[in-house]
């Protein structure tokens, strides 16, 4: 691509928005032009507000070190400066919503990490290999609001990228889930910084992270629901019992998953079925051959101690779902163990997947 789009990020200071600004440094389609954050940040150069809490670990790309931080706050001052933003918005839902909203108005689309829109019923919460076809909905959320270039698309909770692909794999395929059940590891990036408190998470496991239970129950009927009637209308199954835990692992969401499918005995998959499914699973974003889309969405281990974090996270570039331990369910049918990076596929790159698709599909044009 001969000439790359000009892009902002709201929230640019901060862990994700750091994030977004690294992983954007080469990215083929897209380039970093409008950096914004808190009042406290705006008018210095971005290396200036980040110098003493760069978390990436590696140097701030040259082209953004020279911007000048604006305030997130005036959706106005991105006119002119980037053809649409990525929000990595840090503040109460409520406040986010309403600026997110504001960018929309003024002719900007937002494509959101933050969680303020996900149950806003006319707005996509995507995961792209899954429900691309809920695009659909921006155009009735543009007539709706009176918006003429702008929209909002977000991504869902980070958890629950460790299981959702292998899901709607089966369901893809004709074997519909009717119960799960999952146990999250969560890794402490997932927290933000600073995070947990290492006195917390030394040594220890917390088993309670606030509103992530709910997320995982009620997101993932968002993602399979389909577009009717100008709104996302949720699906009814599967049945999510969850409970979601903080362990001391940096990087890498793990998830203990097992499966009810809603079929007679005689209809439901084998074991060698179930692998067959996943090892050959690709959707839109493979075949659009989007920049950061995985080859293969779904990687599976054959031993016996797999995935593991620090091991597995960075399979695909950190954008696959790992899966190991497949075997029957004395309970349910089957159960495995599913591994994806919470701030790549889970976060920033997540959101970059997501804007590539809305290129690919031309909601930039």
């Amino acid at each position: 691509m001969s000439e790359r789009i000009p892009v902002g990020v709201l929230g640019a200071t901060g862990m994700v928005g750091q994030r977004y600004i690294k992983l954007l440094e080469n990215h083929p389609w897209f380039r970093v032009t409008y950096v914004a954050a808190s009042p406290r940040s705006a008018g210095k150069l971005y290396r200036d507000a980040v110098s003493s809490r760069w978390l990436i670990g590696e140097n701030i790309p040259n082209d953004v070190a020279d911007l000048t931080v604006q305030d997130a706050n005036d959706a106005s001052l991105a006119l002119g400066k980037c053809r649409f933003v990525f929000s990595a918005l840090e503040m109460g839902k409520d406040e986010i919503k309403a600026l997110e909203e504001r960018y929309a108005a003024e002719g900007i689309p937002v494509v959101s990490n933050a969680s303020a829109n996900r149950w806003t019923d006319d707005v996509p919460m995507l995961v792209p290999e899954i429900n691309f076809d809920h695009l659909d909905i921006i155009a009735s959320q543009k007539k709706s609001r009176g918006w003429d270039k702008g929209f909002i698309a977000v991504k869902p909770n980070c958890s629950l990228q460790t299981y959702m692909m292998p899901l709607h794999a089966l369901i893809r395929a004709g074997f519909p889930v009717r119960r799960m059940i999952v146990t999250t590891l969560q890794a402490v990036s997932g927290a933000g910084y600073p995070g947990v408190s290492s006195f917390d998470m030394i040594d220890n496991i917390v088993p309670y992270i606030g509103g992530e239970e709910e997320k995982t129950e009620r997101e993932c009927l968002k993602i399979l629901g389909e577009v009717r009637d100008g709104k996302i209308v949720n699906a009814t199954l599967p049945i999510v019992s969850s409970t979601c835990t903080r362990v001391p692992v940096v990087d890498g969401h793990t998830a203990s998953v097992s499966l009810e499918f809603d079929l007679p005995e005689e209809k439901k998959p084998t074991l060698e079925q179930i692998e067959k499914i996943w090892s050959e699973y690709t959707s839109v974003p493979q075949e659009l051959k989007l920049p950061s889309a995985p080859a293969h969405p779904i990687v599976i281990r054959h031993e016996e101690n797999r995935p593991q974090p620090r091991r597995d996270r960075e399979t695909e570039g950190g954008m696959a779902c790992v899966i190991g331990r497949l075997r029957k369910c004395n309970v349910f049918d089957v159960k495995f163990i599913a591994l994806s990076h919470n701030t790549k596929r889970g976060a920033a790159l997540g959101g970059i997947l997501n804007a590539e698709l809305l290129k690919a599909k031309g909601f930039f044009n």
